[in-house]
């Protein structure tokens, strides 16, 4: 019976380590890279990030228009003979922007700057998907891992009571022994069905990240590059951490705000062309035309008007009812926000590297100290059946000492997946989470940057780009998760 009983133990622990052919971790990276609903919307997010700089540059190039019009006047004062009765117009203008005060400039600057902002903002999106994904994959991994020992725990259970109960018959133990038994064995039946909810609940969650239903998955690899010292991990941080190096863009972006504030009080000059042709389809002169010319009325008028000019024109803004200093101090506010909001992300970034640091290291002290609760208790387990066969232990020191086995090994797996979890979240701290630091394979990688030198110089007014398409896939059609899983194969020789 403690051979089975070690040897199950054994096999449902090795669930969190022992590879299997299925899905990989890397898989799910790729799956949740293409379909994730959060990433692609910070995606366009981004593109659309992009399209700012083009708009800020747009103040700074030429405009043309022209205008038509077709005027007919039904009522006319009653002494205007020579008022035209309809009219037909057309013109157009062209302006050159030629200085703004350096509105434009800062504005365009300011985008920039922002663009550079919204990119490491992209990076971080990407690490804090590629991190939730991993808490989602070890959290299968691990509840997968309880599901089997707690399932594993019931049997033994069952086959103590089985057993209490036949020595019961003959007179070996006494009713309380067997209502001991029993007792466990419901209690354990509640926790597997516990732990059966858990895992519905991590698969779950596994396919609302990654939209695939979780397969038998493989232990995960190595993580690589972990720091050796929580100051090392923070001095990376401070460098590489993709939100705190999207606040610092932003509070550069401010300070080009403030100074676009500014340009509203300086003056502006631009240079313009335009000109005029009014037609009033000879409704100008109602004298008959087929009539002689009355040398007393004069020479009919022209039915045609027309004029163009060129020039330049400077604009000095004397006052302004205090909106441009309210402007300036308003960006000066603003600017000030975002220095304090760089230091607090500064902030959040250092307590979060120490912190995962320092989870992950307890983590990793957790493992050792539980494989090696997991070997005492399985031999003090052995040891308390061997006892109990000569009469020095009771059953509930059995019961007991099975119980505490099982509680060794599901915090042995819980550790395992706190470690790989840790360690993770502390690469993503440290800004080397991202999908070109995992090396996904599947298709080339999203780089904003393509976007942005696509669309930056662009001027046409009529180019636009097709209506977008979802690219995120949907998980209705997925079923509804079950916490039916198959023993591993060396568990599958033993039952």
């Amino acid at each position: 019976m403690s051979k089975r009983r070690l040897l199950l133990s054994a096999v449902a622990i090795a669930a969190i380590s022992t590879p299997a052919q299925a899905d990989t971790l890397r898989e799910a990276f790729v799956a949740a890279y293409k379909t994730n609903p959060t990433l692609s919307g910070a995606q366009a997010a981004q593109r659309a990030e992009d399209e700012n700089v083009p708009i800020a540059k747009a103040d700074g190039r030429p405009s043309a228009g022209s205008q038509f019009g077709f005027q007919e006047d039904f009522l006319r004062n009653a002494i205007s003979f020579t008022a035209p009765l309809r009219r037909v117009t057309a013109g157009g203008d062209v302006s050159v922007p030629v200085y703004s005060g350096g509105r434009v400039k800062n504005a365009v600057r300011a985008a920039k700057t922002r663009v550079a902002a919204g990119q490491y903002d992209l990076r971080g999106t990407e690490a804090s998907l590629f991190s939730n994904v991993v808490a989602a994959y070890m959290d299968v991994m691990r509840d997968e891992a309880v599901v089997r020992l707690n399932r594993a725990n019931v049997g033994v259970l069952a086959v103590n009571l089985e057993a209490t109960s036949d020595r019961f018959e003959i007179g070996d133990l006494t009713r309380t022994d067997v209502a001991q038994s029993e007792s466990r064995l419901e209690i354990a039946k509640g926790e597997l069905e516990s732990a059966r909810a858990n895992l519905i609940a991590s698969k779950e969650n596994y396919i609302a990240l990654v939209g695939q239903v979780p397969g038998e998955l493989q232990s995960p690899p190595p993580l690589p590059n972990l720091p050796k010292a929580p100051d090392e991990a923070v001095d990376i941080a401070l460098q590489f951490n993709p939100d705190l190096l999207a606040a610092k863009e932003r509070s550069a972006a401010t300070e080009f705000d403030i100074k676009r504030a500014r340009g509203a009080v300086k003056p502006t000059l631009e240079a313009y062309l335009q000109g005029t042709y009014i037609n009033f389809l000879n409704t100008l002169d109602r004298r008959d035309p087929d009539l002689p010319a009355d040398p007393r009325l004069g020479p009919r008028a022209s039915q045609e008007q027309s004029n163009a000019e060129a020039g330049v024109r400077l604009t000095i803004p004397i006052y302004q009812g205090g909106r441009p200093a309210a402007q300036i101090r308003q960006a000066q506010a603003r600017s000030g926000q975002a220095y304090e909001q760089v230091i607090a992300t500064e902030r959040n970034i250092i307590a979060q590297t120490r912190a995962a640091y320092s989870s992950w290291r307890a983590s990793e002290r957790v493992i050792q100290s539980s494989e090696r609760a997991v070997a005492a208790s399985a031999l003090s387990l052995e040891g308390v059946r061997a006892e109990n066969s000569v009469g020095n232990r009771t059953i509930l020191d059995i019961l007991n000492a099975e119980q505490e086995l099982l509680n060794a090994q599901v915090q042995l797996v819980t550790a395992r997946r706190n470690s790989y979890v840790a360690g993770f979240t502390l690469l993503a701290a440290m800004g080397r989470a991202e999908a070109r630091d995992l090396g996904l394979d599947g298709g080339p990688l999203y780089d904003p940057q393509v976007n942005y030198d696509r669309v930056k110089n662009q001027f046409y007014d009529f180019q636009s780009d097709p209506n977008p398409e979802p690219q995120a896939t949907r998980t209705v059609d997925t079923p509804a998760q079950t916490a039916d899983i198959e023993p591993l194969p060396e568990a599958k020789g033993r039952e």
